[in-house]
């Protein structure tokens, strides 16, 4: 009987160890992403990877096409 109660604590500490580790590490918080139509991007948007070039040349540090109405358009992003 006493050895039963000097091993419920070790299996209680390894069990609330293995419950705590299947949780998963805890969420980062994401940045946000602030948007700007292009100024200088021509045409209907079908490559980011397009838009994402022209969004630099703007100074900014990246883009992408995004449906607005209708139309295709490319909008450059920076975190906020």
């Amino acid at each position: 009987m006493a050895l039963s109660r000097r091993m419920d604590a070790p299996v209680l500490v390894f069990l609330l160890l293995l419950v705590a580790t299947e949780m998963g590490p805890a969420p980062v918080a994401e940045a946000r992403h602030c948007l700007s139509q292009s100024h200088h991007f021509k045409g209907l948007c079908v490559s980011s990877s397009n838009c994402a070039n022209v969004c630099r040349t703007e100074n900014f540090p990246g883009g992408e096409c995004k449906t607005e109405g209708a139309t295709r358009k490319c909008f450059c992003k920076r975190i906020c």
